[in-house]
Parts: C-alpha cells; structure tokens; sequence
C-alpha cells in the first residue's frame, strides 16, 4: 500500500464524522407535485402504457428485471405547438461536469451534468432528454442552486421518439465511480465506442433521488446524506482484495474503522452494496482477517433484498449457493481500479 494512502486511511478512520449543516437539493424543475399526498401522477411520467411507478427510481422495469436510476419529472408547461418549456435548475451548487449537446449519442439525448460538493461528498446530478442546453454552459462553469440549465424536452436516439404527452426530464443524483474509466471500458467492451468518456452513464451509480428530495423534506436541517447512503438496504456483502481500492479514497466518509488494519495494514475492503451496486459500507480488512485467495468473495447475500429488486442482476443463485455474476464482477472491477 502507498504511504501516502495508509496514511490518508488511518486518519479519516480516526476521526469521528461530525454533524454537517444539510445542503437541501433543490428540485430540478417547478413541478414539486411529489411533496403532495396522492399526486404522483402529476410529478411522475411512465413509460408508455405504463403507470407513473415506470417513472421512478429503481426495478420498475420489464416486471422488475430492469432498472431506472432516475425520475421521469412531468411537464408543466408548454408552447402553443403543445412542446415542453419548462426551465430545468440546477439542484444545487455546483460546476458543470459535462454538456452532451447532440442527441444522436445517448438516449439521454441532449443532457448534462453537474459536480457538487454536499457534506464533503462528491455527488453528480444528471438532467436529460433537453431541447436545448443554456447557451454558454460548459465544463468548469460554476452554477447556483435554482439556476436554469436548460429547457426540457423530448431528446433522444431511441427508435421510438418521446412523444408530447410524456414529455418529461430524466433526473439523477449519482456517485462518480472511476477516473480510468475509458481504460476499463476499452478492455472489457472490445469495439463498443465509448462517446461520452468517463462521462459515460456506466461510470455512474445512481441514488434515488424521490426518497432524498421527501427524506430532506421531512427532516428539514436534520438530513443528512451521508447517513442517507449509510443506511441503504444490503443486497450482499463482498470481500474485494485489493489494498488501494480507488472507492475507498473518492467516498472516505463510508469507511469504517477497523483497529486491526491500522496496526497490520489494509489488505483488502468488505463492502456491503445495495441493490443498485452502491457501495454504500466499506471496512478495511487486514491480511490476517482473509480467508482464501480470490480477489473478489462473495460473503452473504440478503435473498430477500434480491427478490424485491432484481434488476442489476448483481447476484444469482447457483444450487444452493450464491454467486457473483458477469455484471456483479464488472461493478467491483469499476470500484477496484
């Protein structure tokens, strides 16, 4: 392990994690419906013939089998062509991150993102399917809360174009997983193209954003998302062997302190992931607390958790046992490099 890094560890492990004053994310529209009993519908937008729960975050998809990291937001208001033209803010302060103004690229369409510091985490936020992008916006830039980013709109290179009546904005809350990204990608999808580079969607793991906007509602100066993450549901819980694991250094606020490692060193990370593959618990592991040789272990899977939600497939039963799968394996690769 780099000095360096250990030295890094052991003192955020040290200290305790104080109290911070809650950023509130602002919504990213004027349609703040969610915060009304019974007015989903008017906030929501589901996918075709499909009810406002296709809108939201999570296994909402093909029966559960597919996910959705983000909000479908409705509508408010329209031009007389019946075209959406409601401002999108930004949901906090920030700087922008990326601008993807041709919609040819993503079936996000024309979309950006933005960096946002909140409680000393690093957390992104993602708006897409705009007609358009505020003009002069590019990366380094510096946004307030509240301020317009964008006109909503129907943007994509799907097949089928997003029709009128389910115009809407794609709104995300995610953590930035990996700076070698396009490396990792280049090696493991072999003449796939990679258009958007470490900006791309995979390098991304969403938050719901519905349970933080309704959480930091109810708790007012209470919230606190740092502890919103720590208190995700475990879907299983894996041993990754591999001392200088790039999520330990980018999400220090998630480690836990483990004495042992501090007098024998860090070997390797237990991380508890949530359904969604958010490593949301780390707690370094010393040489001698490892058990076997392979660089990835799965140590317990909550079967009940993988029922309820399915759809990153992370995990699958072999007999009687659990095993990592293909994309269970790839998502620790990310958090790893």
């Amino acid at each position: 392990m780099h000095r360096l890094f250990a030295a890094r560890l052991a003192l955020v492990c040290l200290l305790p994690v104080l109290p911070l004053a809650a950023q509130p994310f602002h919504f990213p529209t004027a349609n703040h419906s969610l915060l009304e009993k019974g007015a989903e519908e008017k906030f929501f937008v589901g996918t075709a013939g499909k009810p406002w729960t296709s809108g939201t975050f999570g296994c909402v998809r093909s029966d559960g089998r597919q996910i959705h990291e983000g909000l479908d937001i409705r509508c408010q208001r329209r031009d007389k062509k019946g075209e959406p033209v409601d401002p999108i803010l930004a949901t906090a302060d920030g700087t922008v991150a990326y601008v993807s103004s041709n919609p040819s690229l993503s079936n996000y369409g024309k979309y950006i993102v933005l960096r946002h510091q909140v409680e000393g985490l690093e957390i992104c936020s993602l708006y897409a399917h705009l007609s358009s992008i505020q003009a002069g916006l590019k990366p380094g830039q510096t946004v307030k809360a509240g301020e317009p980013v964008g006109i909503m709109g129907r943007t994509s290179n799907t097949r089928e174009r997003i029709s009128q009546e389910r115009a809407h904005v794609h709104f995300e809350l995610d953590l930035f997983i990996n700076e070698q990204f396009p490396d990792w990608f280049k090696k493991s999808r072999p003449g796939e193209r990679n258009d958007h580079g470490v900006w791309n969607g995979q390098n991304l793991v969403g938050l719901d954003p519905r349970l933080i906007l309704l959480a930091q509602h109810a708790q007012g100066a209470k919230f606190s998302l740092v502890e919103f993450i720590r208190g995700q549901t475990e879907l299983c819980r894996v041993l990754v062997r591999e001392k200088n694991l790039s999520w330990a250094g980018r999400f220090p606020a998630l480690l836990r302190r483990n004495p042992v490692t501090e007098k024998e060193g860090v070997a390797g990370y237990e991380i508890s992931l949530n359904y969604n593959a958010v490593a949301f618990q780390l707690t370094p592991r010393a040489a001698s607390e490892i058990k076997g040789a392979g660089r990835f272990q799965l140590l317990a899977v909550n079967a009940a958790e993988q029922e309820k939600n399915p759809g990153r497939h992370l995990v699958a039963r072999a007999g009687q046992n659990w095993t990592l799968t293909s994309r269970g394996r790839d998502a620790l690769e990310l958090l790893a490099r």
